[in-house]
């Protein structure tokens, strides 16, 4: 197998800096998208009360959203380089709109983990390919700027989902809340087609098994993409060990915290948004280094100050404050550098890179509900230094064997 992906130059040259409408277009499309992913996080214990789910297996819920992030990733985000892109995003946003109308009216368990695979699947696709398209339509220089502002609007919507499930599984219960998050869906089919930019397919004449399969290739051939995968791995299962988990001990005495009140704390990750898109502006400056290893540091830090939350809400506030600015910085930068490496094959660069992050983060989630029920929140903290550590391990052992920044072969 030769051929990776068939170029359309046209649409790389005709590209002029996106308009800052359109990069708003993009950041609020892609937290709602992300949004759908995350509700459950917060309302574990209340399906588990609903379903009959003891506190090892409630993790299932989320790591069945999490296989159908990886199903999306390997399956469908790669045809944004094969299909017009407008109208994936449109049919996509439909189908997500019944995926979470099937949630909301599960009555067993089995299809409330069959409809979380699928808004897991038609969230993280929608997403994904926004961020794709996002790289495809920036101008040269500016990609890192532009991926940056909507992995902020993820970041957002990721950080939103957690409050708007609280509040809403609080008034409404959780089903109220996947049904609010289906009309809200509803309408963002025609704003996506009538404001985004038309680009030509970059892989149309590959088939769709060609395509699939050219992302091995993509995969053994470049070590930007490997490096920075095994990093999003790391990173996220850190990420979902701490978010996972942190609903349990604060909804049980003595903190007996309501929803709303839980889903409030991933508010004061909020300034982790802003520095995602200074990140992405380092990785066009030439910074990717620096700022992968101060985001490393501050993401092993965090889990000092999380520790100690039982002893201190104030300690829990400042460690989520590092966690989410260690985690969002390393992760634009990382979306920055693989996106430079084939512009006609950014779907499947970002499907692939994400794939890893969809491993770590079913990882963590299913492995920190174990931690939680063997070792209480101080086994959790244990897990998620540890996997941090190995994070900040692996940039040090292969930063001079990774490029600051992938290069474009002829």
């Amino acid at each position: 197998m030769t051929i990776i992906s068939v170029a359309a130059p046209s649409c790389r040259e005709a590209s002029r800096p996106l308009s800052p409408g359109r990069v708003r277009l993009f950041a609020v499309a892609s937290g709602l998208s992300v949004a759908n992913v995350y509700y459950a996080q917060p309302l574990l214990d209340a399906l588990a009360r609903d379903f009959h789910l003891d506190t090892g297996l409630v993790g299932g819920v989320v790591s069945a959203t999490q296989l159908g992030c990886a199903l999306a990733l390997l399956l469908l985000v790669p045809l944004g380089d094969q299909l017009e892109r407008r109208r994936l995003m449109m049919a996509q946003s439909l189908a997500l709109v019944v995926a979470l109308a099937v949630v909301a009216l599960a009555d067993s368990a089995a299809v409330l983990l069959g409809g979380m695979l699928a808004v897991g699947l038609l969230g993280t696709a929608m997403t994904q390919g926004l961020i794709a398209y996002a790289a495809s339509a920036a101008a040269p220089g500016e990609q890192g700027r532009v991926v940056g502002a909507a992995q902020g609007g993820v970041f957002v919507g990721l950080l939103l989902a957690r409050v708007f499930a609280g509040a809403v599984g609080d008034l409404a219960g959780w089903r109220g809340v996947y049904g609010c998050a289906a009309i809200l869906m509803l309408p963002l089919a025609l704003p996506l087609w009538r404001g985004l930019p038309p680009l030509a397919p970059t892989a149309a004449r590959l088939g769709y098994p060609q395509l699939i399969a050219s992302m091995l290739t993509l995969l053994r051939r470049e070590r930007v993409l490997q490096v920075r995968g095994l990093l999003a791995l790391l990173m996220f299962a850190a990420f979902n060990v701490f978010w996972s988990a942190l609903v349990l001990p604060l909804s049980a005495p003595p903190f007996a915290l309501s929803h709303t009140a839980i889903g409030a704390f991933g508010l004061v990750g909020a300034i982790g948004a802003l520095v995602a898109t200074r990140a992405g502006h380092w990785a066009d400056r030439g910074y990717a280094q620096r700022t992968s290893a101060v985001a490393l540091v501050l993401l092993s830090l965090a889990w000092l100050p999380l520790a100690l939350m039982e002893w201190s809400l104030w300690a829990l506030v400042l460690g989520i404050v590092l966690l989410d600015m260690g985690g969002q910085a390393l992760h634009v930068t990382n979306q920055s550098l693989i996106v430079r490496i084939d512009p006609a094959a950014q779907g499947r660069l970002i499907g692939l890179y994400m794939l890893f992050y969809a491993v770590g983060s079913g990882l963590g989630a299913f492995a920190t509900t174990l931690a939680y029920a063997q070792a209480g929140w101080p086994g959790v903290c244990l897990l998620g230094v540890a996997i941090s550590l190995a994070a900040l391990v692996t940039w040090a052992a292969t930063r001079r064997s990774t490029p600051a920044g992938p290069t474009r072969r002829p």
